[in-house]
């Protein structure tokens, strides 16, 4: 019987490695050779076509001068590290009053979660209406009779980056949640029983031994979420479109500029390639705390 089975289980085998073929000559070609390529070129003079003509560091020079890429930066820093605390804090929050057994749970998660379905676009288009100060809510609560109320902050340079900030917290808190809300639906329902016991108060327990429990989900969830930050694109295009001035202005929005705009592509690509540097020091210290752990453990 053994000796039937086992030409089964090798063509089994077998099958899934050439259906596994596609899927790993895509991240090759695509992925792998595409990043190789971006890089090398980011070396190169390329304007309209690329081109093997060697400046060396000088596209990564020009890029570090260039107040636009630095206010960009600047924007993602400050827009950057708001969001994670904010989405990470509050999907937390939310994840432990979900997990409260309160009626109608998978009603209010559906709902909590349905913002991440939508697009970016579509977000920042309706955060766009709702933030308008001539038909959003400013001129609701004005028409309620509150004719000294403003806020306006997608026209202030200043306030810009928290009206995008209200709009990513909006898409992204609830997917946080949902992840959240399987790291606590996986605790031992022993280690609240003995907590109780102990009389140790509630919020201790999240505070001292839940939430160490949970590092993996947090690190996941930190990482994904710096993931999505750094490629920041179309809902700023659809919010702000990087105004007023350049308040709003993202690293994506300056490689999508110099490449299909300005039409330079050396300038694009050594743009990209930081942005995948920032990638990597993201994914780096993941993969160590997640791997490297395991292996010591």
């Amino acid at each position: 019987m053994s000796g039937q089975t086992r030409p089964v289980r090798v063509l089994r085998n077998l099958n899934a490695k050439i259906a596994a073929v596609p899927m790993i000559l895509t991240t090759l070609v695509v992925f792998v050779g595409g990043t190789i390529w971006t890089v090398i070129y980011s070396f190169t003079n390329s304007k309209l076509l690329p081109k093997l003509q060697w400046v060396g560091t000088a596209q990564y020079e020009r890029l570090w001068n260039n107040d636009l890429w630095n206010a960009a930066i600047h924007n993602l820093l400050f827009f950057g590290v708001m969001s994670m605390v904010f989405t990470i804090g509050i999907g937390f929050l939310l994840a432990v009053l979900m997990d409260q057994k309160i009626r109608f749970e998978d009603t209010f998660r559906t709902i909590m979660l349905y913002p991440f379905a939508l697009s970016f676009i579509v977000t920042g288009l309706v955060w766009q209406w709702i933030l308008d100060p001539g038909m959003g809510l400013q001129e609701v609560v004005r028409r309620m009779g509150w004719e000294s109320f403003s806020f306006d902050p997608l026209h202030d340079p200043d306030t810009v980056l928290y009206g995008l900030l209200i709009a990513g917290l909006w898409q992204g808190t609830g997917f946080t949640m949902c992840l959240m809300l399987a790291g606590l639906r996986g605790i031992d329902e022993d280690i609240w029983k003995a907590a109780r016991v102990d009389g140790i108060p509630r919020w201790k327990t999240y505070i001292f031994v839940v939430i160490p429990m949970m590092r993996p989900v947090f690190i996941t969830t930190l990482v994904l979420v710096a993931a999505g930050i750094i490629k920041l694109y179309d809902l700023v295009v659809a919010q702000t479109n990087g105004n007023p001035g350049n308040a709003s202005q993202m690293p994506a929005m300056y490689v999508y500029r110099y490449m299909f705009t300005a039409q330079n592509l050396g300038q694009g690509f050594a743009a990209s390639t930081m942005m995948l540097l920032s990638v990597l020091i993201v994914l780096i210290p993941w993969a160590y705390l997640e791997f490297g752990g395991k292996k010591r453990g």
